[in-house]
Formats: structure tokens, sequence, C-alpha cells
């Protein structure tokens, strides 16, 4: 397996492009993204929590239950979720989409972000439309770019992978900045392969995959309404293609699970207002979900959040955030240690301070990537959950966010 260049466009007979239609106010950023296969594709999606859930959520979900899609239509600046005739719009989103491309309208993904309760005018996407299906291209650049809001930067991964000798690539791009938490968040996640897999497959893939990656990321403790993440794979690599469990699907999650992954880290790191990275990583565990339990607990602490942006080694805060998890563990065995590019210290052994440096420590929670490793010295389990610092630039970005 080894890293690619190209996002969605990574696999074969996939193209993607992005253009500014008129949502947005700013003319200098994309707001109208598509995502195409020449075949049609089996697809498989995973939907936020939320019982308030967007338009577009609703109108995806009775496409895809045939399990099959060939294209993905998303805007940004407006997320038409929480308005009268918002279905309307996301269904004839699907309509027009289909009709530019040629294709069937159950066969459309349709995808919205940005502002909550304000209606989308569907006049600039149908006007529109003919210039975002003529930049469809073998670069995921644009569309990437046309998903944003408050992001600060693209987010593109792809890899190659062997299948019973077959090479096949999977890559995906992504928003979220704000309004994430797990259990999904303010994200949404396109995926591509040309890898053949059963839909059924595929389902089973992202669920299993989604619960220990995009579902292990918090940034402000907010679930948002209009989260999914989307796999098509349509074939096209012309490995046989997978339908059960064994050596052929294992590669496949593995190649997923590592685009998921780095997406997840670059989701984290461009938390809104964040400087820094966060990856709590947790091992010791007596169960898979006591781990989970507690390193989303110590990613979601906002005290802990607060301190890694001052740069300030307050373990304390991190066995607190484990002491009120809900997760059962003994205080009296847990380790914590810091790590980063300038190095690694322990801070905490059996429930207790050890000394150290505190300028080692500063220099090591100044770097933009930070780890909090947690022993809980109890069992054999293990999990990471990913986050980032809180800081003062996270309130002003929302304190305006719709005006």
């Amino acid at each position: 397996m080894k890293m690619t260049e190209g996002g969605v466009c990574a696999a074969k007979g996939f193209t993607a492009g992005g253009v500014h239609c008129g949502i947005r106010k700013n003319k200098l950023k994309r707001d109208l993204s598509l995502i195409y296969s020449e075949f049609p594709a089996n697809a498989a999606a995973v939907y936020t929590t939320n019982l308030v859930k967007g338009a577009p959520l609703k109108i995806t979900k009775e496409n895809l239950e045939d399990g099959r899609a060939q294209a993905i239509i998303c805007n940004s600046g407006i997320a038409n979720t929480c308005v009268a005739g918002g279905e309307a719009t996301a269904r004839e989103m699907s309509v027009l989409t289909a009709k530019a491309l040629g294709i069937d309208e159950k066969d459309v993904v349709v995808a919205s972000t940005g502002v909550i309760g304000q209606p989308l005018d569907i006049a600039p996407i149908r006007e529109g439309l003919p210039s975002l299906v003529k930049s469809l291209g073998k670069s995921s650049s644009e569309a990437a770019e046309g998903i944003m809001t408050t992001d600060t930067r693209k987010k593109e991964v792809a890899v190659k992978f062997t299948v019973g000798g077959v090479e096949c690539s999977i890559g995906g791009i992504a928003k979220g900045s704000g309004m994430i938490h797990p259990n999904m968040a303010t994200m949404l996640v396109f995926i591509t392969t040309d890898c053949a897999i059963s839909s059924e497959a595929l389902r089973r893939a992202l669920s299993s995959d989604v619960a220990e990656t995009f579902n292990m990321i918090s940034i402000d403790g907010d679930t948002s309404t209009n989260d999914m993440v989307v796999v098509l794979a349509n074939g096209a690599a012309g490995n046989e293609e997978i339908v059960s469990e064994g050596e052929d699907f294992s590669e496949f999650m593995k190649a997923l699970n590592t685009v998921t992954v780095e997406l997840c880290r670059r989701i984290a790191a461009d938390g809104e207002g964040a400087t820094k990275l966060l990856e709590c990583k947790v091992d010791g565990a007596s169960s898979l979900d006591c781990a989970k339990t507690v390193a989303k607990s110590v990613v979601c602490s906002s005290l802990t959040k607060s301190a890694m942006f001052g740069s300030d080694a307050n373990w304390g805060r991190v066995l607190c955030a484990i002491g009120y998890s809900g997760a059962k563990v003994d205080p009296e065995k847990i380790d914590v240690s810091f790590r980063s590019a300038a190095g690694d210290i322990l801070v905490c052994e059996g429930g207790a301070g050890v000394g150290f440096s505190e300028d080692k420590a500063k220099k090591i929670l100044s770097e933009e990537e930070i780890e909090i490793l947690v022993s809980l010295n109890d069992g054999e389990y293990s999990s990471t959950a990913w986050g980032c610092d809180l800081t003062y630039d996270y309130v002003k970005i929302n304190g305006d966010y719709r005006t």
C-alpha cells in the first residue's frame, strides 16, 4: 500500500470538479462540487445521529436504498436544514444533476453544508451545473474546495493497494472544522474506489471503520445535522468482486482505514481556531469500549484542550476527564505521558504526579501535533481519538458565523 495523488480522482473512472455558482457571497470561493463515476457504482453511507437531519440526507437515503450511485452533488454556504420545502429542493438538486450528466436521478447523492435555517435557492445551482459538469477532471482539488465552510485547508487523501493481485485505488475528500463531536460531526466525507466490492460488503466495511475513525473525532462537543460519509465503488480496477469477509476484504479494510484515519487527523487539525492537533492514545484497557470511552473523554475535555493551547502540562485535567468518563478504570494504575516531535515526557505514574521538567514539557507541548498517551494498565485493549486545542479564535469564529 502506498500514498498517491488525486483524492477522489485517484480511482479509475472517477472525475470531480467545483465552481462558484452564487450561493456564497464571496465570488472567490467555490460553493458547488461534483464527483462523477463513468460507471454505476455500488454505494454505502452513514449519517449523523442527530435527530434533526438536513433535507439532503433524507433524499440521499432514499436514493441509496438500492445500494447504487453514480454521482455526488454538494453545495456549501447553506445547509438546507430546518426550512420549508427543503426536501423538494434537495430532490430537485438530484434531478438537475442527473439530467446534466445523463444518468438516473436515483443514482445521485445530495449533500449540503453551511448555515442552518436559511432556504437554499435552487436557481444558482441550476445555472451553475453546466459549468460544473465542464469542470470535471482528474483532480479533486476544486471539489475539495467547494465543500469547505469554515475550513482553512482542503482535505484530500488517496492510496493504492492490491486485491487478488490487482492494483486498486481508494481516495477521499472531506470537510469539517466545527460542530464536530463523536457520532459524526459537521463533516462531509466522500470516498471513491475502483475496487470491485458488493454494496453489502461495502456497508459492513464502512460501518465498522467509522466506529473507530470518524466517530472518534471531537472539536467542540456539538454534533451537527448534515453529516454523512459516502463511499462509491465502481469496480473499474477489474478485481474479482469482494462479497464476503476474507483476505481481500481485509486488504480493502486496511486501505479504507488508511484513508479515513488520515482524513480524521486533517479534520481535527483544522478545527475552528485550532493551533494544535491532539491525538489521545489509550492502551491497557479492560475492553475496547473502555478504551474508546477514555480516549473520547480526554479529547472532549475543554480544560484539557485549553491546557494544550497554553502548552501547560496540566496532567490532572487528563485524569479528571478519565474519571468522569464513565469507564471502569482503576485510578491508581493510570500513567500519562505527552509526546510530540520535540520528545516525550512522563507526567503521571500510578495515578500520581512524578517529577518532570516544566521547560521540557512546554517545549513538547508547543509543537503543532501532540500525543496524549494514557496507559490504564488493566487489560490489552487500545483506542485512539482525535481533537484539537481550544483557542480564543474558536469563540470569534462562531460568534458571528451566521451574520
